[in-house]
């Protein structure tokens, strides 16, 4: 769940580092830090942020780090990079190196010295035991004995080389004119160039000034295609806006067309299959929980929604089914671990990602993509509202060709979703007005969130974001289940946000909404209807809608509530504590 970077060229190496781990720092804040060779090998590395480094030196080739600990506590000791007991050779690593204590002991037993409480520091040592006048070879022989998951960085005072490797853990290359450049994600190399090259697993590659080269575990060379990146380096910049994920939230209009545009396009669609099984983590669960509405409505197929880290660990009969595996960096590793074992037992595995060619697209039959762009802000916003984007296509497409809908009915849907994107931008109209009502809310101990149907995965994902970007104790609840339970922590002056869609639960809606209102809850109501105003204390009035679309406005409205009421906290939104972007270990 780190972040790795690596450059070899022409420019100042501290510049490139520091400026590529920046824009990695949504991986990992706890700690930071740089090597660079120009005739010694000098490593810089500190506890908390990347502004912490103060970084004397400079050289033309390096590696670098930003850490979400795993293993060690986030101390001066434990941050990347580690180097060997010579001091000749620095790595950096991203993943988790399940046989390091049989290493480190092996290792001590043959006079190695550690420093730190890590998994990763047995790389630096393992290479250097190796070592015998060739980096390269000492590299190669070092990496067959780690088990785990892994992305490796590893330069040598005495060689203008960067030796990197990828398993289970994401790696990119971009690729310039006399310059090189390694990283855990594009965005960190994009005012370099766009020139891309993914590594897959299991897979070496060897940077210089002038070339890239790229090998199985084995040493055996193999081919690797460029792929060009159409995201601008402003993509990855603030625009002028106070946090990533204000930005990312106002970008969701362009994300939702782009996505539709790219849908649209496809042609590849055929699958059959007599039921669904939809995995995923976090945010992307909510997601294949408004899936899971959306196709039984329109497709009428059954589906089962999982998380993840439970899937893997269920037994399973396939009769039939699909799998649909959703994660938007690509690389969540309970997911990929999920695709595999559905892989492994017949299913036809489908893709949904915001990342081209990342690791989830090697253990699928088929891949979508969503086109947010780069996400930076470790909430999910707009990597979210595309991924529901995707389903409801999915499911129309998939209705139509099965004939469960008809032409017609399958028109009017389309239209209907084409017009999201303006629905979203009409929402987005609504920031004044939720930036007031956050100032009540940011003085809650608890926050409650409550709907039926399609929008109850929304009041989840309300409550995710209320409570990973304020701290403030949100739950979201089923609203035909308060009366079992949650209605027991109602009192006086609790908010509770209550999504009340013009659909088939309006009425039960409604009688909700009166329950607590009864109990003393202050209440939200969020809703196209002008009435609702009557049964609530204040009413946040959203465009209108198809009620079956009515998930795209209801979110957009609860991320801006979560996100103003964190910021009237003070917290530290694109970064919260003890969360990372892309969650690369089980």
């Amino acid at each position: 769940m780190c972040g790795i970077v690596g450059y070899v060229g022409f420019r100042s190496a501290r510049e490139v580092l520091i400026r590529s781990l920046k824009r990695l720092e949504y991986r990992g804040y706890d700690s930071a830090g740089i090597a660079i060779v120009n005739g010694q090998l000098n490593v810089e590395k500190k506890k908390g942020y990347i502004s912490n480094l103060k970084v004397d030196f400079d050289g033309t080739i390096g590696i670098g780090h930003t850490r979400w600990a795993t293993h060690g506590n986030p101390e001066d000791r434990n941050a990347h990079p580690f180097v060997d007991c010579r001091g000749e050779i620095a790595i950096v690593h991203n993943g988790i190196i399940e046989n390091y204590a049989r290493l480190k002991g092996e290792l001590i037993s043959r006079g190695h010295e550690f420093k730190s409480d890590t998994d990763s520091e047995v790389i630096a040592h393992l290479i250097e035991e190796h070592y015998k006048g060739d980096f390269k070879e000492a590299f190669f022989k070092a990496i067959k004995n780690l088990e785990g998951s892994f992305a490796i960085a590893a330069i040598h005072k005495k060689e203008r080389r960067i030796m990197a490797v990828k398993k289970e853990s994401p790696l990119v290359v971009g690729i310039g004119d006399h310059e090189n450049f390694l990283a855990s994600d594009i965005p960190a190399f994009l005012e370099y160039t766009n020139r891309v090259i993914v590594l897959k697993d299991g897979e070496v590659c060897e940077l210089t000034d002038d070339f890239a080269r790229f090998y199985t575990m084995e040493g055996k060379s193999i081919r690797k295609r460029v792929e060009y990146v159409n995201w601008s380096v402003e993509d990855a910049e603030k625009s002028g806006y106070e946090h990533f994920m204000l930005k990312e939230i106002f970008e969701q209009p362009k994300a939702l067309y782009d996505t539709l545009t790219s849908l649209e396009s496809r042609n590849e669609w055929q699958v059959d299959f007599g039921r669904i099984t939809m995995v995923a983590c976090g945010t992307s669960y909510h997601a294949a929980l408004v899936g899971k509405y959306v196709i039984e409505e329109i497709l009428q197929v059954p589906v089962d929604v999982y998380y993840a880290s439970e899937y893997r660990h269920r037994p399973e009969i396939v009769e039939d089914s699909m799998g649909i595996f959703i994660t938007q960096s690509g690389e969540t590793a309970d997911t990929i671990a999920a695709a595999k074992k559905a892989k492994e037992l017949g299913y036809f595995t489908l893709g949904i990602t915001n990342v081209v060619g990342s690791s989830i697209t090697n253990y699928v039959d088929r891949v979508l993509y969503t086109s947010a762009g780069p996400e930076i802000g470790v909430a999910a916003t707009k990597t979210f509202i595309t991924q529901i984007l995707t389903l409801y296509y999915f499911a129309i497409k998939m209705a139509r060709i099965r004939g469960r809908i008809s032409t017609r009915k399958y028109h009017v849907l389309r239209e209907n979703l084409r017009r999201v994107p303006h629905d979203v931008e009409r929402t987005l109209k609504m920031n004044e007005r939720i930036m007031k009502e956050s100032e009540k809310i940011s003085r809650a101990r608890d926050v409650f969130f409550i709907a039926r149907g399609v929008n109850y995965p929304i009041a989840l994902e309300g409550a995710l974001k209320m409570k990973e970007i304020s701290y403030i104790h949100a739950e979201g609840y089923p609203a035909g289940e308060l009366k079992h339970g949650p209605l027991a922590l109602i009192s006086q002056g609790v908010p509770v946000i209550a999504l009340v869609p013009e659909d088939k639960t309006y009425s039960k809606m409604l009688s909700n909404v009166k329950e607590v209102s009864a109990r003393g809850a202050y209440v939200v109501g969020v809703s196209p209807s002008k009435d609702v105003e009557k049964y609530v204390d204040t009413l946040l009035k959203v465009p209108e809608t198809d009620p079956l679309l009515s998930p795209f406005v209801n979110v957009v409205t609860l991320q801006l509530l979560a996100y103003h009421t964190a910021r009237i906290l003070g917290r530290e939104i694109d970064k919260p504590r003890n969360l990372a972007k892309s969650v690369t270990v089980e």
